[in-house]
């Protein structure tokens, strides 16, 4: 018998990685994936890519979730806090969601407009001092997706000196499967194929969250609707602190804070990052220039929304927590073509 997990929320397109990624997994047993409204499907109809995963998704009742040793939260924002309060404390906790993200009540309130549900160990083990503040956590807060492929592009920057922690600016484009599974006229077919489309302009809830992993003081933050399933690329650009060569200074830096990383991946000079590099992977890819006008240092970030994302983040954080190697299961490699 391995390590018992469970997945609350598993009908989701977050969920459903959370599935393909256990069921891969050498050390994991899945003991339930529950959901709301199909709640008594096979898994194998709401993910027909986990044909032959035999079972059943059942409602999202804590009392059968607190025989696993660990559960993966991936329900909607704002619902994880009332699940995680009637779990034994005895049970390791990855919530997906952005429920106990934040450590500031007030930013939440701001931006989700609900009460705070309390702050838990930021899952993100690549920040500095992190990786150890999970492995002893019992309920981590996993990253958004917007915000791990930024975070990851400036940290380094700002922790160095390297750029100013003031106007940052980060244009991102997200594939739908971002936006949830849930059914809304503007994730159509018909209204996102051949388009591009900005949303939530100047108010995006990944806002503070990166703020608060980064140390930026001032950030502009666009993110776009892009025609495609999953995937980011995100554009962070910042004032360098020094008129030395600002594009050397921050490539310095990235290489030096991911040296060790399993995966995140500075990529060779004259290689940029896209987003098919890094599908179906826990990876970041990573690239840095100057603007050859501005002088402004400019980082290029790719990610899976739903690996390094979501599902593949949460993974990771568990493996930690769990006292596993931290690569168990997940791959830095991307699927082509």
């Amino acid at each position: 018998m391995g390590i018992r997990v469970a997945v609350a929320g598993a009908s989701g397109y977050a969920g459903g990685e959370l599935l393909r990624l256990i069921a891969g997994h050498p050390e994991f047993d899945l003991v339930a994936a529950t959901a709301h409204r199909q709640a008594g499907a096979p898994v194998s109809a709401v993910h027909p890519h986990l044909a032959g995963l035999d079972l059943v998704l059942t409602a999202t009742d804590p009392a059968g979730l607190a025989d696993a040793d660990l559960v993966f939260l991936a329900l909607p924002h704002g619902e994880s806090g009332a699940v995680a309060a009637m779990l034994p404390t005895g049970v390791k906790l990855v919530d997906i969601g952005a429920d106990h993200r934040l450590r500031d009540a007030a930013a939440w309130r701001r931006y989700y407009g609900s009460e705070h549900a309390g702050t838990w160990t930021y899952g993100l083990p690549e920040l500095p001092g992190q990786r150890a503040l999970i492995a002893a956590a019992g309920r981590v807060a996993a990253t958004g997706c917007y915000a791990v492929a930024t975070i990851l592009a400036l940290a380094p920057l700002i922790a160095a000196g390297v750029v100013s922690a003031e106007d940052v600016v980060v244009v991102a484009a997200s594939g739908t499967s971002g936006a949830g599974r849930a059914a809304k006229t503007h994730l159509l077919a018909s209204e996102v194929m051949g388009s591009l489309a900005p949303y939530k302009v100047g108010a995006h809830q990944h806002v503070p969250e990166i703020k608060q992993a980064t140390g930026a003081a001032s950030l502009s933050f666009t993110p776009v609707l892009a025609p495609m399933p999953r995937g980011i690329l995100a554009t962070v650009t910042a004032r360098p602190t020094s008129d030395a060569d600002p594009a050397d200074a921050a490539r310095t830096a990235l290489t030096t804070a991911y040296a060790d990383e399993p995966f995140v991946r500075v990529l060779p000079r004259g290689s940029w990052p896209a987003t098919a590099a890094t599908l179906g992977s826990n990876a970041c890819h990573l690239q840095v220039t100057a603007d050859v006008d501005s002088g402004r240092v400019i980082v290029s970030s790719a990610v899976d929304n739903l690996g390094k994302g979501a599902a593949g983040q949460a993974v990771q954080c568990a493996n930690l927590m769990l006292g596993l190697p931290e690569t168990t299961g997940l791959t830095a490699f991307g699927t082509a073509p």
